[in-house]
């Protein structure tokens, strides 16, 4: 099985507002979803509610809602799950949460990480592929006030501080029949590399039997090596460019499972531009290359570059 693995696809704000004027050039180029398609199911974080309802939340600096045509360009890519569990599922609310939910049930596309209420919002869903299946869990570690209640949507919070996982997610990782994929959004924004409390957590995440743990939450890609993506980096947005870290460079990941393991990783660069993601090229394909090999490698991993992109193992 091959994976593709989207980071934080933010359709909210601007780039909602070049959705809804229908602006060239679409959200991501021709080539950018062709490679996203070549894979045998793609996941992605989408890090803002679709709705045309709900109220801002109080109290944050950011809110970021896409409008409903947002759900078809997701389809558009070939996503096939999106994960839910981040710092802005609930910009807009609960109701803006649950009107999201009737939009990517529109266009076919499954959910992960929120829900009407803390079970549904900590379930699991399994995505199949040429009779292989995989089974995907999503978590956020922040804030602990979107957290999905009893009685309240809400997202699959986690303290991922503490030294010990929280036992549900551990016994939903051990109740799996198929290899699990965790996709917790984790740690603070604009890291280098990943933090002390990141790094601890997925290495319990694979103690706990998680095949692959693929991160999101710096805004910028970090390494990986040993099963875990740290950081997939941000894949479309409207954002800042921060001059060193360059959060509008990015990649689109692509894992190669076997017997349910994952064995290797490709990183194609992308370039993030206004509200618009494409392939990456000249010096800025090779700066996001030789930062991913060298933080890979700084990781324990074998990286190096083929054709452009960036090669890592993953066993161990």
């Amino acid at each position: 099985m091959r994976l593709a693995l989207a980071g934080d696809v933010m359709l909210g704000r601007g780039v909602a507002e070049w959705l809804a004027a229908a602006r060239t050039p679409p959200p991501f180029s021709a080539e950018v979803i062709e490679a996203a398609r070549s894979a045998d199911l793609c996941v992605a974080n989408l890090e803002c509610c679709i709705a045309a309802g709900g109220r801002p939340a109080p109290g944050r600096v950011f809110h970021f809602r896409a409008p409903p045509a947002a759900a078809g360009v997701l389809a558009e890519l070939g996503v096939d799950c999106v994960t839910l569990a981040n710092n802005h599922a609930l910009d807009y609310g609960p109701d803006a949460l649950l009107e999201t939910f009737d939009h990517l049930r529109a266009v076919g596309i499954p959910w992960v990480g929120a829900g009407a209420d803390r079970d549904a919002a900590r379930a699991p869903t399994v995505l199949e592929a040429g009779g292989e299946r995989l089974r995907v869990l999503a978590v956020s570690d922040h804030p602990p006030e979107y957290a999905a209640r009893a009685d309240r949507p809400g997202v699959a919070f986690a303290d991922l501080h503490r030294r010990a996982l929280p036992a549900w997610l551990t016994d939903a990782i051990a109740a799996a029949s198929e290899p699990v994929l965790v996709a917790p959004h984790w740690g603070p924004n604009m890291t280098r590399a990943p933090v002390r409390h990141v790094r601890r957590a997925a290495a319990s995440l694979r103690a706990a039997g998680a095949a692959l743990v693929a991160g999101h939450s710096a805004h910028v890609p970090h390494g990986a090596a040993a099963g875990v993506l740290f950081d997939l980096g941000d894949f479309v947005d409207d954002y800042r460019v921060d001059p060193v870290l360059r959060n509008d460079l990015g990649a689109l990941w692509l894992v190669d499972l076997e017997h349910g393991a994952p064995v290797r990783a490709e990183a194609l660069p992308l370039k993030l531009d206004f509200c618009h993601t494409r392939l990456a090229d000249g010096d800025d394909a090779a700066w996001i290359a030789e930062r991913l090999v060298s933080a890979s490698v700084d990781l324990g991993a074998r990286a190096w570059l083929d054709a452009g992109r960036v090669v890592i193992e993953l066993g161990g």
